[in-house]
C-alpha cells in the first residue's frame, strides 16, 4: 500500500470515527503534499511525500518550540497532536547513537579534517539519514564531530 493510499484510507477512518484531530492533520498531509504536486506538475511518490512529511514535520517542531516560549499550552498541545499524525506515516525515527555512528562514518568517508568540510560531511550522510533523523540534530552531531 503506498503513502497516498494509506493517507486516503486513514482519513476515511477518522471521518467515520469522529476523531477531528487526526481528520484534521490527515487533511492537511493530503493538502500538502497535492500542492507539491501541483507545483512540480508531476504526481509525487512515497519518497516526494516523504519529504513533505519531513518538512510539516519540522514546521511543527519549531511551531512548538515558538509557543512554549510564548506560554501557548494550547497551542503546543494542539501542534504535538499534528506532529504525532505525521510522524505516524515516516519512517522509524534514528537514535542518536545510531546517527553519531553514521557521522564518524561519514567523515571518514569524506576525509573531512575540520569545520570548513562540514558540507562533503553533510552531501554523504544526508542521504542515509533522510525523513529518519531530524536535520538539526545531525547538524548539531557533524559540528561537535568536525570541532566547529
Amino acid at each position: 500500500m503506498t503513502l497516498k493510499e494509506r493517507l486516503n484510507s486513514d482519513m476515511k477512518e477518522a471521518l467515520k470515527a469522529h476523531e477531528t484531530a487526526r481528520l484534521s492533520a490527515i487533511r492537511m498531509i493530503i493538502s500538502a503534499y497535492r500542492n507539491k504536486e501541483i507545483d512540480s506538475r508531476k504526481d509525487l511518490d512515497d519518497e516526494g511525500i516523504l519529504s513533505v512529511l519531513s518538512t510539516a514535520a519540522k514546521q511543527r517542531r519549531e511551531s512548538i518550540e515558538q509557543y512554549e516560549k510564548a506560554g501557548r499550552k494550547d497551542l503546543v498541545d494542539k501542534e504535538t497532536a499534528e506532529l504525532n499524525v505525521i510522524q505516524s506515516y515516516m519512517p522509524q525515527q534514528m537514535g542518536r547513537e545510531e546517527i553519531e555512528a553514521l557521522v564518524k562514518e561519514a567523515v571518514s568517508e569524506s576525509g573531512a579534517k575540520g569545520p570548513a568540510d562540514m558540507g562533503k560531511v553533510m552531501k554523504v550522510l544526508m542521504p542515509k539519514v533522510k525523513g529518519r533523523a531530524d536535520g538539526r540534530l545531525v547538524n548539531e552531531l557533524v559540528k561537535a564531530a568536525l570541532g566547529g
